[in-house]
């Protein structure tokens, strides 16, 4: 990806940081889209422009703010003059038991989950088929098989697997369009899951361990990097967990 642009939302923590490493580690350049984590976005870029000069950029948005987004893909554009790759990782993620569910879980749920990186890449687009580019989206093992209790946000998650699906065929042939599936990787900030229940859940893959978040980050890479006849398709990175759910 030497000399390549790659915009990855949500990439100041967490699975987005590995993904932001990794890329970086194999030539891009690196957009590190955040929403309020401004101290770990800034700390990351300067970590990357220290191994390699003016090769990271911070761009602030909310995406749930659908104006926002063509201005992150202007803003990366004058600033790199290109754009190769899109990942689009950022993600919330909160119970929604059914009776519970009002129209602020609906807009951050499907905000961030479906409707940002369907507009996002209609942004990004235009770019991406001058580059003949790729688009990599974060979507999760629950958008197949839903997780109790999470309804909104696994359905948010179901509409981008399909989304992925349809913007192959409507980008094809010049921009190939995947998804990465994670399973347990990284386990919520909050304490939604007791000790007890992701016991459960990592002994119920059949590799009986949690993965890392660079397992994610080298997906990815993969299917930028090592996949120019794949398109259309999601690679779940779980562990095992779907072939016996």
């Amino acid at each position: 990806m030497i000399g390549k642009t790659v915009l990855i939302t949500g990439a100041a923590k967490r699975v987005g940081r590995s993904i932001a490493r990794e890329l970086h580690d194999a030539g891009a350049n690196v957009v590190v889209h955040y929403r309020a984590a401004t101290e770990a976005a800034n700390q990351l870029a300067g970590e990357l422009n220290a191994a390699r000069a003016e090769s990271a950029l911070c761009l602030q948005a909310d995406l749930v703010d659908t104006e926002a987004l063509a201005s992150l893909v202007s803003r990366t554009i004058n600033h790199f003059g290109r754009l190769d790759a899109l990942v689009n990782n950022a993600s919330s993620f909160f119970a929604t038991p059914l009776g519970s569910i009002d129209q602020a879980a609906w807009d951050d749920l499907v905000g961030s989950n479906f409707k940002a990186p369907l507009f996002l890449t209609q942004a990004a687009a235009p770019h991406l088929r001058k580059a003949r580019g790729a688009i990599v989206n974060i979507t999760d093992i629950h958008a197949e098989r839903p997780l109790a209790g999470y309804p909104l946000y696994c359905a948010a998650k179901a509409g981008l697997l399909g989304l992925t699906r349809a913007l192959a065929i409507e980008l094809a042939p010049d921009v190939r369009v995947n998804a990465v599936a994670p399973g347990p990787i990284l386990w919520p900030e909050d304490s939604a899951f007791d000790p007890e229940t992701r016991a459960h859940i990592v002994d119920h893959t059949l590799l009986k361990h949690a993965g890392s978040p660079l397992d994610i980050a080298r997906a990815v890479r993969f299917l930028f990097n090592d996949a120019p006849y794949i398109t259309g398709q999601v690679i779940n990175v779980d562990g095992g967990r779907t072939a016996h759910l």
